[in-house]
């Protein structure tokens, strides 16, 4: 080297050498482990539901993409789903660098209230059952209400006039059951659940594809005058014995299980030791009183130990997709041109950017040696 070679020439001749060196990772070389196929997977909705982070379409990939996310879940089509459509979106997805890994199934409403009917919506749900094993999807959430209270749902503000979702039993406890739905007991929407898992599960177990049921959402123990089987964390359990398998598990919310009054990290050891979650939903709460009055916060400032719950996943070697779902109502979302929530307080891309930053850091952390 010259004796003379100029400070800004040397500058030069280090950059250029740091282009040719191959790429650190700083995550690794920290010692941080990443999302892997031996770890939980942080995942966005997709499509036309009310919670969707974006369009089913390139753009919408691109935008989820940008996020670092490499999941996906969605909305069901009609039923009986043929392998066809569920093989169409997760190809247009794969294009785009996201894996399909959870479809939500609905309409068998005569099966739920165990009216004629319901088994030729069971026979439907079977076929679904079937098409999304051929087509490789691994997971088919569901829900089984008679009635979803969402009517006592309302907007709180929180920290700099950010939205938040609050529920309050007292507001909706006297409302009527609807004529299109009736009141059922817990004892007989217990008898309709029985029936159905016992004709749709053994055809999961021979497809491989695993069943999630989500709690009810609000937990109230009435809801228009119908019983709910999946507001208690007894509920929970008996529904996992009705029949024993794998492919009958549990959409496990550690949100909801704080409005219950339970421990999360305790309800999560309890059905992951039974390999028994087949989905995670990841949010945080403040609870005035359980099942009843409750606030939907930000995940990094209610009463659950989100880092804690991450940690016992991983314990649990859980393998399947982790969905840090309703975002919190941010001015980035509310003017944007369009923007409409899906609940009151709610959000939408802006909130699921901070939510899955947040449960990418606890990931990593919980990863961590």
């Amino acid at each position: 080297m010259r004796a003379d070679l100029s400070r800004r020439e040397m500058m030069r001749a280090v950059g250029a050498t740091a282009l040719l060196a191959p790429r650190v990772d700083r995550a690794s070389d920290m010692g941080l482990r990443g999302e892997g196929p031996d770890t939980p997977k942080i995942c966005l909705e997709m499509g036309g539901g009310r919670l969707a982070a974006s369009d089913l379409d390139e753009a919408g990939v691109r935008r989820v993409k940008q996020l670092g996310v490499d999941h996906a879940l969605m909305g069901g089509p009609p039923i009986p789903w043929e392998e066809s459509q569920i093989r169409s979106i997760m190809e247009r997805l794969k294009s785009g660098g996201l894996t399909l890994g959870n479809m939500m199934i609905a309409g068998f409403p005569n099966a739920i209230y165990g009216r004629p009917g319901r088994d030729e919506e069971i026979e439907k749900v079977r076929r679904s059952i079937r098409a999304a094993g051929r087509a490789g999807l691994p997971v088919v959430e569901y829900n089984f209400y008679a009635h979803r209270l969402v009517e006592g749902y309302y907007a709180e503000s929180g920290r700099g006039g950010a939205g938040l979702t609050a529920f309050d039993y007292d507001r909706v406890k006297d409302l009527p059951p609807l004529s299109a739905e009736g009141a059922h007991s817990l004892e007989e929407i217990w008898s309709n659940i029985s029936y159905f898992l016992r004709a749709v599960v053994p055809v999961a177990d021979e497809c491989g594809v695993r069943l999630a049921l989500h709690p009810n959402d609000p937990p109230v123990p009435l809801s228009r005058g119908s019983g709910q089987i999946m507001a208690s964390l007894e509920g929970w359990k008996r529904l996992i014995e009705i029949v024993p398998s794998k492919s009958n598990g549990i959409t496990f919310d550690c949100g909801v299980t704080r409005e219950l009054g339970e421990d999360p990290v305790e309800v999560c050891r309890y059905f992951g030791t039974r390999d028994r979650i087949n989905h995670v939903h990841f949010r945080n709460v403040r609870v005035r009183a359980p099942r009843e009055k409750y606030t939907e916060v930000f995940l990094d400032e209610g009463e659950v130990d989100m880092f804690a719950v991450m940690k016992e996943l991983v314990r649990q070697k859980y393998l399947r997709l982790v969905y840090p779902e309703h975002p919190r109502g941010l001015d980035a979302d509310r003017e944007h041109p369009g923007f409409k929530s899906a609940y009151p307080g709610g959000g939408s891309y802006v909130g699921f950017a901070y939510n899955v930053g947040y449960t990418r850091a606890v990931l990593q952390a919980a990863l961590a040696p």
